[in-house]
């Protein structure tokens, strides 16, 4: 039984890129766009264990199997957020085709700063992703995740963004992180995550953000993939 929980997801994986389309290149299967929240409630010890977190889950040998996929790779970006107008991208789109790839975004992490330590602009930050998702390499499926551990105080709400900007289809996941605000986990099921399949996972503090983060890591690279791969084509007779 434990074999099979393992090896399964990877299946799944190798599967579902038999079903890309065959454009004589590597197509990308996923693009992922991060939002890592730093509002002046993420203490400076807090946003080191985002980031972390972040690099820990990149350096994992399991996401890595996950993520480098023979001819079916994924393309990342992430972004901080905090206020309205507090939105910086921290690693431009980069396809993660090879180990190397995925050791730069990893390095790029060590060397950052801070962008912000603001307010709480949730709404803010999801529409940030999916103009960020926008410009992204074209692939078969787009997904924006976005952690923080707080409500959303400063401007539109998540619920006035999903109404005024078209979506399409991407999908929103959340890491909410507990210790801050009761009721976090409710408010980003029930407001912040949208689209099929989408999720939630959480964190009771920001101490548990690595493994929640890798977990969900995990999450968006292994589940849903066949409800946006093209339909396979019919077999001749």
């Amino acid at each position: 039984m434990f074999r099979r929980v393992v090896i399964l997801p990877m299946l799944a994986i190798l599967l579902a890129a038999t079903l890309l389309p065959d454009s004589g290149h590597a197509s990308c299967r996923l693009a992922l766009a991060l939002g890592l929240d730093v509002s002046r409630s993420v203490s400076d010890p807090a946003y080191e264990l985002q980031v972390r977190g972040v690099q820990a889950a990149l350096s994992d040998a399991e996401v890595r199997a996950a993520i480098l996929v023979p001819d079916a790779p994924v393309a990342l970006a992430i972004y901080e957020w905090s206020g309205r107008w507090q939105q910086q991208v921290v690693v431009g789109w980069t396809m993660l085709e090879t180990e190397a790839d995925i050791d730069a975004v990893i390095a790029a992490l060590d060397g950052m700063e801070r962008s912000f330590r603001g307010v709480t602009a949730v709404g803010r930050a999801l529409f940030f992703g999916a103009r960020l998702l926008l410009g992204a390499p074209v692939c078969v499926a787009r997904t924006l995740d976005i952690s923080g551990d707080g409500r959303n105080n400063d401007g539109p709400d998540p619920a006035d963004i999903y109404e005024r900007f078209n979506f399409g289809d991407i999908t929103v996941n959340g890491l909410a992180i507990g210790g801050l605000e009761i009721g976090i986990l409710d408010y980003y099921r029930n407001e912040v995550i949208r689209g099929p399949g989408a999720f939630v996972e959480f964190a009771e503090d920001w101490r548990d953000f690595p493994p929640v983060f890798r977990r969900k890591l995990l999450r968006e690279l292994t589940e849903g993939l066949f409800t946006s791969l093209p339909e396979p084509p019919p077999r001749l007779r």
